[in-house]
């Protein structure tokens, strides 16, 4: 499954929030997102741009594919 090409940051924080991320901090344009488990917190940063490069985009889907121990196609087919 192709990474989305047109995700703003404001879209990833909104659709991240099905996997309970919540907005924790904010510096300039960036946000930082923390998921809490029973197994630890889990930070991601995320970029406040009009449109994520697809590298950063593709970097964020993986390590929160990596902390839910699924993969990367099965995180964003609960995103779409």
């Amino acid at each position: 499954m192709r990474v989305p090409r047109d995700w703003s940051g404001q879209d990833l924080i909104q659709r991240l929030k099905k996997f309970d991320y919540e907005r924790t901090r904010q510096t300039g344009s960036h946000v930082r997102l923390t998921r809490k488990s029973l197994t630890g917190d889990h930070h991601i940063t995320v970029p406040l741009h009009a449109s994520l490069r697809v590298g950063t985009l593709n970097g964020i889907l993986t390590d929160v594919a990596s902390h839910l121990e699924v993969s990367k196609e099965e995180v964003l087919r609960q995103l779409r």
